[in-house]
């Protein structure tokens, strides 16, 4: 058994996993870590351990609502997020949202998603280059999003990227924590105006669309609608903006890559596949689940109460599944890999994260031919306090 080791890992590249995950995952499908918490648990690092903690009940997501419970990030609303519930109540508020949420909605937002993407990059165009691709492009698209698919006035989108900003980041201070605490409380506090708002005047978003779901004669109630309205508009934001700028790092980062999607532009989605294995976007952190009985994974024996955190970057680097994990290879034939969980709680956005990710390539290799970095990429600072790491800044050019 390998001794307990300090978590989050320290990686001096940001944009690769951990040195740990490669070293131990062998030998240690999961390795025993100290949290920043003080708590002692597991990170799952092979394909195998992590598909099991993600699908195997005996995992409770449910459990880290607990007062006691090991906790990395604020938890939305208690055991009323569905990031947080198990079944059967999981599959209750899925199948409710579902009837808002669903793959016919997200194409049809395609055209939209489009226009905002040809918005963003034309107003990039204006300016003199180098021009920061995080901050033109990476955030504001998803964030224009996911505020337009529920409802959220353009006016308001500044103050909510402050406070989700707030929200996800990871301490292990007290003023950290408190940090947090208010960002939440103020998104939570946001949103109950919103669907006040939206109860008294409905329109055609999927805010209103989630509050006239019902199925079988149940609705969302009012602190379940507050939790998911905060947990959609964080993860949709958050995640998808850290997947669109480490997928244009590393697409850019050897100019090869961004030639070879250009020559090959059928090769979008397999592309966009592939950049999402690659990508280390999120450290598992909001994914940790609590055994609620002694488990065995992968030949080790996880107690009852153990926290396990999944980290999908290193299942994605797995090479009992992936072969040459650690080279992004864009020929890579089509497989199905972690980059939006798996299990009860896969990502319900992935879709419209995907719809995002190409749309935004798609137009870029299109309308600028010359895009690169407007500087070595080993001089990317990289932001590595929030619980979905990107870069700080990334200078293109074209």
């Amino acid at each position: 058994m390998t001794e307990a080791r300090p978590f989050p890992f320290v990686t001096p590249d940001p944009s690769q996993p951990p040195a740990e995950y490669g070293e131990l995952r062998a030998d240690h499908p999961l390795i025993p870590v100290v949290l920043p918490t003080g708590h002692h648990g597991w990170v799952a690092v092979s394909y195998a351990a992590v598909r099991q903690v993600c699908t195997d009940e005996r995992f409770s997501k449910n459990a880290v609502t607990r007062p006691d419970a090991p906790k990395l990030l604020p938890i939305a609303r208690g055991s009323k997020s569905i990031v947080t519930m198990d079944p059967p109540e999981h599959t209750r508020m899925r199948r409710l949202i579902g009837r808002a949420f669903t793959a016919r909605r997200v194409e049809e937002l395609r055209p939209r998603v489009r226009e905002i993407a040809v918005g963003l990059i034309e107003a990039m165009e204006r300016t003199d280059p180098p021009a920061d691709a995080v901050e033109a492009l990476a955030m504001p698209l998803p964030m224009t999003v996911i505020c337009e698919l529920l409802g959220v006035p353009v006016d308001d989108q500044a103050e909510f990227r402050g406070w989700s900003d707030g929200f996800l980041t990871v301490s292990a201070t007290a003023e950290g924590a408190e940090r947090a605490r208010a960002a939440a409380h103020a998104l939570t506090g946001y949103l109950r105006g919103l669907i006040e708002r939206k109860r008294a005047a409905p329109a055609d978003d999927l805010l209103t669309g989630l509050i006239d779901a019902y199925e079988d004669g149940n609705r969302l109630d009012e602190e379940e609608l507050l939790a998911f309205g905060v947990t959609l508009l964080v993860a949709g934001y958050h995640t998808t903006a850290s997947a669109i700028s480490h997928s244009l790092f590393h697409l850019l980062a050897h100019a090869e890559r961004y030639g070879k999607l250009q020559a090959d532009p059928a090769a979008l989605a397999s592309t966009c596949a592939e950049l999402l294995r690659y990508s280390q976007v999120g450290g598992g952190f909001g994914s940790m689940r609590i055994a609620v009985a002694d488990v065995t994974v992968c030949g080790t024996t996880v107690r009852e109460g153990e926290p396990v955190i999944p980290a999908f970057g290193a299942a994605n680097r797995d090479p009992d599944v992936f072969a040459h994990p650690d080279v992004l290879d864009l020929d890579r034939p089509a497989q199905a890999n972690l980059a939006f969980g798996a299990g009860t709680h896969y990502c319900l956005g992935a879709q419209l994260a995907r719809t995002e990710l190409e749309t935004l390539l798609e137009l870029l290799i299109d309308r600028l031919p010359g895009l690169k970095l407007a500087v070595p990429a080993e001089q990317i600072e990289w932001n590595t306090s929030a619980a979905f790491t990107r870069p700080v800044r990334l200078p293109i050019e074209w």
